[in-house]
């Protein structure tokens, strides 16, 4: 995404971060589109006015996916606690006067969530979250949707989406045919998944060359 669109993003950031109370500005998109990467830059460009909070910190722990008979699937929508991703962000957006609240994240490396690792204090006027599923309607994630105060859709050609996957697979220790295997199956799985939701956002953004914003109707 080039820094014109970033300053336009920032500045609609921004207007949510000044409206007076806490609001919550969710991004959504399939896997490798670059939610994380968006969500962080503007978090970055907001400075105290905002707090990223991701989706991922809500991944079932390895053990209950074994158990559960889902490893194979790590990343579909029920391999994560969704009625408490929902619940944090009713409490998120009922700050409390004096009250920190901690999230959960999710280290890559571990490739375990890790609970308490996101403080939120109650004077941050503006949470960023991000996550696969923030749009999706099924399986106990209708109630999310409800919650943000707006929500942007991120999407990003298919085959450089695939090849970032395939890279951060990599990066964090997967062999390369078991990366490009996964990302061929579980996560474009997901992705199919994910785009169900692309016309409940807000906003469309489309990454890349020829980026640019578009503008949605009322959502349904």
């Amino acid at each position: 995404m080039d820094t014109s669109d970033l300053t336009g993003l920032t500045a609609r950031a921004r207007r949510l971060a000044l409206a007076g109370k806490r609001r919550v500005l969710g991004i959504a998109g399939p896997p490798g589109a670059g939610k994380s990467t968006l969500a962080g830059q503007l978090v970055d460009a907001l400075g105290p006015l905002a707090v990223l909070v991701p989706m991922d910190g809500f991944h079932l722990a390895q053990a209950e996916l074994e158990r559960l008979g889902r490893a194979a699937r790590k990343g579909a929508p029920d391999t994560f606690d969704a009625a408490g991703y929902a619940a944090l962000l009713r409490r998120l957006r009922a700050p409390e006067p004096g009250t920190v609240v901690y999230a959960p994240a999710f280290d890559r490396a571990l490739e375990q969530p890790v609970a308490g690792s996101v403080p939120v204090g109650p004077d941050v006027p503006l949470v960023v979250t991000e996550g696969n599923y923030l749009l999706h309607g099924d399986g106990g994630w209708e109630p999310v949707r409800g919650l943000l105060d707006e929500a942007w859709y991120l999407e990003i050609d298919q085959d450089v989406r695939i090849r970032r996957l395939v890279d951060r697979h990599v990066r964090f220790g997967k062999p390369r045919p078991y990366a490009e295997r996964w990302a061929a199956g579980s996560d474009e799985a997901n992705a199919r998944l994910v785009a169900r939701g692309r016309d409940r956002a807000d906003l469309v953004l489309r990454a890349g060359p020829g980026a640019r914003e578009e503008p949605r109707g009322p959502r349904p």
